[in-house]
């Protein structure tokens, strides 16, 4: 879900920044989800839309995916009637996503995807205005969150919707996972091996426990995907992309009200974190005396 810093939004800038260790590389991870991906994992990637957005159907309504991953959110959109955009700035993600419209969407024209990216103004401006503007976990991972997230609400029509993750600040915490991270992308195949094993002893062993110890090993591992919020991914490759997921940003749930709020949009859902570790949801709505 990676989107480029600068005008340009060129594969050879998206490899560069990969080859120098400045950039995770979501796409290949994307890659081995599609061999995970199922009808259960798509419809709870629908109901994840259809309660976030108060809506049981999109129909009529043009859906725009920015930094659209494996593209199973675009496809979830597009069963919900949209008419969908989706780009990434990352090539294997656009192929993932068109992937996913080659089996489950085939001879479709109501699902546009493009190699793109959000820090590019000149790509954006060709866009258009969308009725729901969607990028989940994404705007944190481009390395100018805050330009990322001005330049995407221009994109939301009148009384459009604006449905937004970003990672929660935690402080101390979110300064040492960032540190993990680089190192992660900087470093050999063996040694990203060994941060990952750590990194799921870390976020994983609590809960591996707790429920061995009610009778159900490995049960939360196993159903990840259908708990409430699993929105149809898989622990394993949400792992690795949390622990790759560089660049890497964090904001408090009141700076980013604020922010949206300053450029006339209004909360409509939130559902955050608390205090811990993982993204905070928001849907907004803009006013529609916007231009």
């Amino acid at each position: 879900m990676s989107l480029r810093k600068g005008r340009r939004s060129s594969v050879s800038g998206w490899n560069e920044e990969v080859r120098e260790g400045r950039r995770f590389a979501f796409g290949e991870n994307w890659t081995l989800f599609l061999r995970l991906l199922n009808e259960q994992r798509i419809r709870g990637a629908e109901e994840s839309l259809k309660e976030m957005l108060s809506t049981e159907r999109l129909d009529g309504k043009a859906f725009l995916d920015a930094g659209s991953g494996s593209g199973l959110f675009s496809l979830a959109a597009r069963r919900l009637g949209a008419r969908v955009a989706s780009f990434d700035y990352d090539p294997a993600s656009v192929a993932c996503a068109m992937e996913i419209r080659r089996r489950y969407c085939t001879g479709e024209s109501q699902w546009r995807i493009d190699q793109g990216s959000v820090l590019d103004q000149e790509f954006l401006n060709r866009l258009g205005k969308f009725d729901v503007v969607y990028s989940w976990g994404v705007l944190h991972h481009t390395g100018a969150m805050w330009e990322a997230l001005d330049k995407l609400v221009d994109l939301v029509a009148p009384n459009g919707q604006l449905f937004i993750a970003i990672y929660n600040e935690q402080g101390w915490a979110s300064r040492l996972w960032k540190g993990v991270k680089r190192a992660y992308v900087r470093s050999p195949d063996p040694l990203k091996r060994l941060i990952l094993i750590a990194a799921l002893v870390r976020l994983w062993a609590p809960t591996v426990v707790r429920d061995t110890l009610r009778g159900k090993p490995l049960r939360s591992w196993r159903t990840y995907a259908s708990r409430p919020g699993g929105r149809g991914m898989d622990a394993w490759r949400d792992l690795v992309d949390w622990v790759g997921g560089y660049p890497f940003e964090v904001a408090t749930v009141e700076t980013v009200v604020a922010f949206c709020k300053k450029r006339g949009f209004e909360v409509q859902r939130l559902n955050t974190c608390g205090d811990g570790l993982g993204c905070n949801e928001f849907v907004f709505v803009r006013s529609g005396a916007a231009d």
